[in-house]
């Protein structure tokens, strides 16, 4: 038998290997087909293949395919740390069935995510994964009607039949409320997040039901929007906030938007004399990298970042198959950890 030499082996090689057909091994390495053979002789090949080093030819794939083995993700901010995680979840479900992933940051701008979108389609990629969607967002609705799957995840675009995975933004900011109200808090802020992104949206107003589930008074005053997710936002809706009240009328807990908007808000809070949380409890949302190493540790709601992307991910193959053609709505739960950001009212 020949060796792979420079060359680098080939489906027949491992074929020859194995004593068994190209097509055969084919449908081994490929985990859409590898039911269709027996497993002894799956496990045979995949065993030849990796001595051999043997590595599929994606574009070889794709020319019988028609397909690109390429999906583009498409995220609203790559510095934002809960978008790696969904990332990293879609990708390891698609390079193992094969795909290729292609990452494009839109820095939450509409015409920045149309060039992307633009430059992924011309690039014939089979599907779309999208985190970057806004409330009202023309250009991916448009997308979808197009012929190439779309799936949306952590955010979604109202009144479009898109599939979408999400997490449960409502029973997580219930369980947020819950908590301080549970610790005795009445007077409870609520720093948003932008009104015009779904969660920004969702969160808000799951925030004003839960204050009049647990019988507590939604001052106005004490709910603010912020401009972006980020540290900077956080900071200066807190600053606005402490600056509209005083001793009487300011909050002694604060339900964050997101772990930013809450990192923010506690810089404020040292910036003023204030001790969280002696003075004021504060809550994130999402459950980002190193809010456990905080000073206090950030008591936040922990959303499955990772599993989102992989259900994303998931989906996407269901439509590339033609196993799934129904709008796939999946809401993932979410959970309270309870840290040392959040205590009882003096």
């Amino acid at each position: 038998m020949r060796p792979p030499g420079a060359r680098g082996a080939t489906l027949k090689d491992v074929a020859d290997r194995v004593g068994v057909h190209p097509g055969t091994v084919s449908r081994a390495l490929n985990p859409a087909t590898q039911g269709m053979v027996n497993p002894d002789t799956v496990r045979r090949v995949q065993r030849a293949a990796k001595e051999l080093a043997y590595r599929p030819n994606p574009m070889a794939r794709g020319l019988k395919t028609s397909r690109s083995m390429t999906v583009g993700i498409i995220v609203p901010d790559i510095t934002n740390p809960l978008f790696p995680p969904i990332v990293k979840g879609a990708e390891a479900v698609l390079t193992e069935a094969g795909y290729t992933c292609l990452i494009g940051n839109t820095d939450n701008d509409i015409d920045r995510e149309r060039d992307v979108l633009e430059a992924f389609i011309g690039r014939q990629v089979d599907g779309l994964i999208v985190a970057s969607a806004q409330l009202e967002d023309t250009v991916l609705a448009r997308a979808a009607e197009g012929d190439r799957p779309l799936v949306l995840v952590n955010r979604r675009v109202e009144g479009a039949r898109i599939p979408l995975v999400v997490g449960d933004d409502a029973g997580g900011m219930e369980m947020a409320v819950r908590h301080l109200a549970e610790l005795g808090h009445t007077r409870i802020a609520h720093l948003a997040g932008p009104q015009f992104l779904s969660t920004g949206r969702a969160r808000a107003r799951a925030f004003r039901q839960s204050m009049h589930e647990f019988g507590l008074t939604v001052d106005p005053g004490l709910v603010l929007e912020c401009a972006t997710y980020s540290v900077e936002a956080g900071a200066a809706a807190a600053a606005a906030l402490f600056d509209a009240t005083d001793a009487a009328s300011a909050p002694t807990a604060i339900a964050c938007g997101n772990d930013q908007i809450a990192i923010g808000t506690c810089d404020v809070l040292r910036e003023r004399g204030l001790r969280c949380p002696e003075d004021v409890s504060v809550v994130g949302y999402n459950d980002m990298p190193y809010v456990d190493k905080l000073a206090p540790p950030l008591t936040t709601i922990r959303v499955p970042h990772p599993l989102l992307g992989a259900e994303a991910a998931r989906i996407m193959l269901r439509l590339l198959t033609g196993e799934d053609t129904a709008t796939s709505v999946i809401s993932l739960p979410v959970e309270l950890v309870v840290r040392g950001s959040t205590a009882p009212p003096r």
